[in-house]
This record gives structure tokens, sequence and C-alpha cells, in this order.
């Protein structure tokens, strides 16, 4: 007696059922479909454009929410139809040209350079004189201290000449050391509001050259010591009866060629020692002996001019030598500045 053949259940497996073979008729055509099998939870089938956007975008949400990255929008570096930026279709390339580029080493290509590098020195030096002006920390601590040793060493040089000479090269020396000592005071300020707020790495990390950082600083540690010598220059002229103004404007090249050279060294010696403990007694240490020769030229420039006879091609000499000491401590600075800063 053989065994009975049983017909297999449709109901245990639907999905793993054999394939109907051709000519065969279905076994199952009357008989309702299994449920499908999920994930989460049984649910209906999205029909339509609006409904697959909608079931999108809750899946975008669930993935976010779950911790993971959001996808980047197709259009946020793309062009309109998914295209990169700058793509043109065929027919519209001849009508719509593509740009053309700025090639490094070009003139528009350093232009573009040369404009970056002055728009940063024109903001740091304005943002400093912007916050001197408004605080004047620093202005009224240098001139105080300017005119405390213009007004000591008066006491001690006035009548000691008889015939002016001595006076006179007294007067041209104790206005340089006046403007060395009170620049001294500004310089070890210049970068205590970046070491207080610590916006000097933001500084040097901002968009731009840095040693544009160090002109902006430099031009505004120049200006503070030239409003300084505003003050000080006819202080001097009315206590030591020096003829400082007969030549107004020789004096005032030797007064601002000084000043920029004496700047140079002391701008970069300043942010080289901002976070050291020890700054305000490494500064001068460091400072006096690499801008004597500024200050030589400019006693012995000035106390050529103030002479009974001025000795005009002397001063010119020295202003010559100035202006030689700045561009050669200028492009010193400049070439060194970055490399200590990122040091």
């Amino acid at each position: 007696m053989g065994r009975s053949r049983r017909r297999p259940r449709v109901g245990l497996l639907a999905r793993h059922a054999p394939a109907a073979r051709a000519g065969a008729r279905a076994a199952s055509q009357s008989t309702s479909a299994a449920a499908r099998r999920t994930v989460h939870r049984p649910g209906r089938r999205v029909h339509g454009c609006a409904d697959r956007a909608a079931a999108r975008a809750a899946l975008v949400g669930l993935h976010h929410v779950a911790g993971h990255a959001r996808p980047r929008r197709r259009g946020s570096r793309a062009g309109q139809g998914g295209h990169p930026a700058g793509w043109q279709a065929r027919g519209d390339r001849t009508r719509c040209p593509r740009p053309a580029q700025t090639l490094p080493g070009t003139p528009e290509c350093r232009g573009a350079s040369v404009s970056a590098f002055w728009r940063v020195v024109w903001i740091v030096a304005k943002k400093d004189l912007a916050i001197e002006a408004r605080s004047r920390e620093l202005l009224n601590t240098t001139v105080f201290f300017a005119l405390s040793c213009v007004i000591v060493f008066s006491v001690s040089f006035v009548g000691e000449g008889g015939d002016g000479r001595a006076l006179g090269d007294a007067a041209a020396g104790i206005l340089w050391i006046a403007i060395a000592f009170s620049g001294t005071l500004a310089l070890g300020r210049t970068f205590e509001r970046e070491r207080y707020g610590d916006t000097l790495r933001a500084l040097l990390l901002a968009p731009g050259a840095r040693p544009a950082v160090y002109v902006g600083k430099l031009v505004g540690v120049v200006g503070l010591l030239l409003a300084t010598e505003i003050i000080i220059v006819p202080l001097v002229a009315l206590l030591f009866q020096a003829r400082l103004f007969d030549h107004t404007l020789l004096l005032a090249a030797l007064l601002g060629f000084g000043t920029v050279g004496f700047a140079c060294v002391g701008t970069l010696f300043a942010a080289m020692l901002g976070r050291a403990r020890s700054r305000d007694v490494l500064l001068p240490i460091l400072l006096y002996p690499v801008t004597i020769p500024v200050m030589i030229a400019g006693v012995r420039g000035t106390a050529a001019l103030i002479q009974p006879t001025p000795q005009l091609d002397m001063a010119r000499l020295w202003i010559m030598l100035l202006l030689s000491f700045d561009v050669v401590f200028l492009t010193l600075s400049l070439w060194t500045f970055e490399s200590v800063m990122t040091e």
C-alpha cells in the first residue's frame, strides 16, 4: 500500500513556494496573499510621489535623530539639475561662456594679493587706534612717562652751558632718551590686549598674510609714538631753549625715520615675548642693543640741527642713514615674523 502524497500547504511559507511551471495552474490563485514580513511593524504601502517624499523625509529625520550625520543636500554645492557649479548645457556654452580664472603670477593675482595685504594692515591698525582713542590708556601712560623724563633732566641741565652748545647737545640726547623710554613702555603693552583676550592666535589664523598683522601693529605703535613726540618736542624746546623748529621738515624726517626704525625692532620683540613671564624685563635687554645705531643717528642728526650754526648737510646724512636702518630692520622683521610666531 503506497504512502499517500501530501499536498504542500500554501500558508506555511508562501514566499518560498516553487515557481509555477509552464502550462500548469497555480495552486493558490484564489488564496489570499500572505502578509509581508517587516522589520519594525506592518504598515501600508506608500503610493504616489507625495507619499514617497513624506516617507523619505521621515526616514531622514529618524536617521538624524539616531545620531548619524545629516545627508548633504543635493543642491548645496551643485547647480540646477544636480550638475556641478559652472556646468552648462551643450547648447548654452556658446551663449554663456565660463568666466576666465586668474592664474597665479599674473598681474591680476598680484594686484589682488597686494590689496588683501593692505586691507589686513588697515583693519589691524584701525582696531588698535580705535581702542586707544577710546580708552587712551597707553597714550596717557606714555606721555606722562616722557614728560617726567624731560622735566627731571631739565632740572639737571638748565644753566650748565654758557654758550648754549652743551645745552643744545643735551637737549638732543634727552629728547631721544624720552622717546626710547616711552616707546619701550608702549611696546610692552602692544600685545597685552591680545594676550589677555587670547586673540593673537585668531589674528594669525585669520585669512590673509601674517606679515600684514605685523605691519598693522607697527602702524599702531608708530602712530602712538608720533602722538607722544608731538607733545614732548615743544616741551624740550621750551625747557632747554633749543632751536628745534628752525628746520621743521628735517626734524620731522629725523623723528619719523628714527621712530619707524625703533618700532620695527620693538614690535617684533614684543610679539616674540608676548607669552614670556619676564617680558617686561627681557624687552629692554633685547631692544636697546639692537636699536643703538638708530638712537645714535637720531641724536647726532638732531644735534646738528640745533647748533648755533646748523649743519644741514650733516643732518641730511644722518637722515639717509636712518632710512637705510629702517629698510634693513623692516625687511628682517617681515622675513622672520611668521616663523617666530609659529614656533
